[in-house]
C-alpha cells in the first residue's frame, strides 16, 4: 500500500472548504491501496497530525503536533513518532498559503511528490493579473482590466468607466471561491468595493464586464492533457462564495452544458491551451465565459478545485465515466510520476 498524506485546513478564508473537500476525498480514497496520514493545518498555522474521526469545520489549535524534519526520508514528525516516508502529498489547500506554490514550494525543499502543479504554475494561475498577462499573450481572449496596487493612486469609478465600461467587476489578484469580489456600477459601490478587496490582498484586478454564459471544464495530465465536457453555472453576476457553497442558495450547475459540437470542442481546447500556458500539471479546472457570437474568454484556472460534494471538477469527470475513487487514484499516480521531473526529486 502507498503511503500518502492528505493536507487541509490553511490560513485562507477558504479553511472550511478545504475541510469539506478532504472529508469528501477521505471518503473516496481507495483504502486498499492507500494508507493515508491526515494532516491539518489551523487558522493560525499550526500543523497537527490528524484522526479522520476529529475533523471538524475548523482545525483546532491544539493536539498531535507535527514536526517538519528536512533531508530525511521521515519528514513528518510528532511525539508519537514518524508517519513513514510518503509516496505522494494531496495539499488540497485552497488559496493563499496553499494554492499560491507557498506549499508547493515546501514540498519540493521536502523532496516529496504532490498533486497539482509545481510552484511556477500554482503562483502564477493563483494570480490573476499574471494569469491575464500570460494567457493573452498565448493568444487567448480575457476580459479587460486595470490593475490597482496598495499604496498608488486609486482611480475614481467615472475614470474606470471610461475606459471599461459602466459595470465593473473588483476582485482580490490572489484569491479563489470569489471571496472579496463584488460588483460595481456607481461611485458608492466603487468606493466600498475596493476597500473590501484590499482587505485580502495588496493587488486588485477591476475587470471590465463580460456577456457570456459561465463554464467550466475540468483538465488533468502532466505532459498528455485531456478535459473534459464542460458545465455551465447558473447564478446571475456575480458567482460569489455564498452562492457556491451556502445551502438554498439560488445558483445552479448544470452538467453537461448545453453547447453545439463546435462550442465543446472550442472550449475544451482553449481550457487545454490556458493549463499549459499556466505551466499547471496534475489538474486544473479552467473557467470560462462563452458569448452568443460563439467567443470564449478565459476568467480563470482554479489549480486545486473545490472537492466538496457539490464541486463542479470530480461531477465534470463523473459525467465523462471517470468515478471520484478513479480520479482521485489518477491524480495521486500523475503527482507521483512528475516527481522526478519537475519537482527536483531526481
Amino acid at each position: 500500500m502507498k503511503n500518502i498524506a492528505l493536507i487541509c485546513g490553511g490560513q485562507s478564508p477558504e479553511h472550511e472548504i478545504s475541510i469539506r473537500s478532504a472529508k469528501n476525498i477521505l471518503g473516496h480514497l481507495d483504502r486498499a491501496k492507500y494508507t493515508v496520514h491526515l494532516i491539518g493545518i489551523s487558522k493560525s498555522g499550526k500543523w497537527f497530525s490528524m484522526d479522520e474521526s476529529a475533523l471538524e469545520d475548523v482545525i483546532p489549535e491544539v493536539g498531535d503536533q507535527l514536526k517538519i524534519v528536512p533531508g530525511t526520508a521521515d519528514c513528518f514528525v510528532t511525539d508519537k513518532g514518524a508517519l513513514g516516508k510518503m509516496a505522494a502529498i494531496f495539499p488540497i489547500l485552497h488559496g493563499p498559503n496553499g494554492e499560491d506554490g507557498a506549499v508547493q514550494g515546501l514540498m519540493q525543499l521536502l523532496n516529496l511528490p504532490f498533486v497539482g502543479p509545481g510552484v511556477l504554475g500554482a503562483s502564477m494561475s493563483m494570480d490573476k493579473d499574471v494569469a491575464k498577462k500570460m494567457l493573452r499573450y498565448e493568444g487567448l481572449k480575457v476580459a479587460d482590466w486595470v490593475t490597482v496596487r496598495r499604496g498608488e493612486d486609486v482611480p475614481t469609478y467615472a475614470q474606470l468607466c471610461g475606459q471599461l465600461g459602466e459595470v465593473l467587476f473588483v476582485k482580490p489578484a490572489n484569491m479563489g471561491s470569489s471571496v472579496g469580489v463584488s460588483r460595481v456600477s456607481d461611485e458608492t459601490s466603487w468606493n466600498a468595493a475596493i476597500k473590501e478587496a484590499f482587505v485580502y490582498d495588496d493587488k486588485v484586478l477591476v475587470e471590465a464586464r463580460l456577456i457570456g454564459r459561465e463554464i467550466e471544464c475540468a483538465v488533468k495530465g502532466n505532459e498528455h492533457v485531456t478535459a473534459s465536457g464542460v458545465g455551465e453555472v447558473v447564478s446571475g453576476d456575480v458567482y460569489s462564495y455564498e452562492q457556491k457553497y451556502a445551502s438554498g442558495s439560488s445558483a445552479k450547475t448544470v452538467i453537461p452544458a448545453d453547447v453545439s459540437e463546435t462550442e465543446l470542442k472550442t472550449l475544451q481546447s482553449h481550457a487545454i491551451c490556458a493549463y499549459k500556458a499556466l505551466e499547471c500539471k496534475g489538474l486544473s479546472r479552467v473557467d470560462s465565459f462563452l458569448t452568443a457570437s460563439g467567443d470564449v474568454y478565459i476568467n480563470e484556472v482554479n489549480t486545486m478545485p473545490g472537492f466538496t460534494s457539490i464541486s463542479m471538477y470530480p461531477s465534470l469527470w463523473e459525467q465523462e465515466g471517470v468515478s471520484y475513487t478513479a480520479l482521485l487514484d489518477e491524480l495521486i499516480e500523475l503527482a507521483i510520476a512528475r516527481g522526478g521531473i519537475d519537482q527536483g526529486l531526481a
